[in-house]
C-alpha cells in the first residue's frame, strides 16, 4: 500500500474518496507523526545553542526517541490499512445458512480484534509522544515554544481520533469481555493523556501570552 510514500496531496485526495483505506485510523497515525516531528523540531532548534548547553544531552536523547516514534507512527499508518481491509471484506460475507453464520462470526471475531489492536497501538504511541513533547516544551528553545504547543495539540487529536477507531470495532464485538477490556484501556489513556496534552497547551499559551 505504501500510503506514507504518497505526496501530501495524493494522501489527502485518496482519504476523501470512498476507498476503504486509508481512513480515520491511518489519518490519526499520520497526525501523531506530525505532532512528534514538531516536538523533534524543537529539539533541533535547541541543540548546539550555548544557552541550552546544560540540557543538550537530554534533548539529544529525546530526539532519538522522537525519531523512533515518528517512524513507528508511519508504520502504523500502513498497519491500520492492512488490518482494515480484511474487516471490510468480512462484513460482506454471506450469512444465509447456519454454517455461513458460524463462519462469519468466527472470521469477524478475528478481524475485529486485529482492527482494535492497531488503533490501540496508535493511542499508546500518542501517549509516548505527549510525554516527549512535554519535555521538549519545558527544556527546549523558547523560539520554538509554539511548535511544542502545536505538537501537543496534534498528539491529542491523534489520540482522540484513534480511540474512535477502537470504539467502533468494540461495538461490533460479540465477546463483550474483550470489548470492555479494550474500551477500558482506551478510556484510561483519554482521561490521563487528554488532560496532560491540555496542560501542555495551556502552559505554552500562558508563556507566549505572558
Amino acid at each position: 500500500m505504501n500510503f506514507t510514500e504518497y505526496s501530501c496531496k495524493d494522501f489527502v485526495d485518496i482519504l476523501s474518496t470512498k476507498a476503504p483505506v486509508p481512513g480515520g485510523g491511518g489519518a490519526s497515525a499520520l497526525v501523531g507523526a506530525l505532532g512528534t516531528a514538531l516536538g523533534n523540531m524543537v529539539g533541533s532548534l535547541t541543540v548546539g545553542k550555548k544557552k541550552y548547553a546544560a540540557v543538550e544531552e537530554e534533548i539529544i536523547a529525546l530526539q532519538k526517541k522522537a525519531t523512533q516514534l515518528q517512524n513507528q507512527f508511519l508504520h502504523l499508518v500502513e498497519e491500520d490499512a492492512r488490518v482494515f481491509e480484511p474487516l471490510s471484506k468480512a462484513y460482506a460475507l454471506p450469512k444465509e445458512t447456519e454454517e455461513e453464520k458460524a463462519e462469519k462470526d468466527r472470521v469477524m471475531a478475528i478481524v475485529l480484534k486485529d482492527a482494535c489492536e492497531v488503533p490501540m497501538q496508535i493511542m499508546e504511541k500518542c501517549c509516548e509522544a505527549i510525554d516527549l513533547i512535554e519535555e521538549f516544551a519545558a527544556k527546549g528553545s523558547v523560539i520554538a515554544l509554539s511548535d511544542a504547543g502545536v505538537g501537543a495539540s496534534f498528539a491529542k487529536a491523534a489520540l482522540y481520533g484513534a480511540s474512535l477507531n477502537v470504539y467502533i470495532n468494540t461495538k461490533s464485538m460479540k465477546d463483550r469481555d474483550l470489548a470492555q477490556g479494550f474500551n477500558a484501556r482506551a478510556d484510561e489513556m483519554l482521561s490521563t493523556y487528554g488532560k496532560k496534552a491540555d496542560a501542555i497547551f495551556e502552559n505554552v499559551r500562558g508563556r507566549l501570552q505572558g
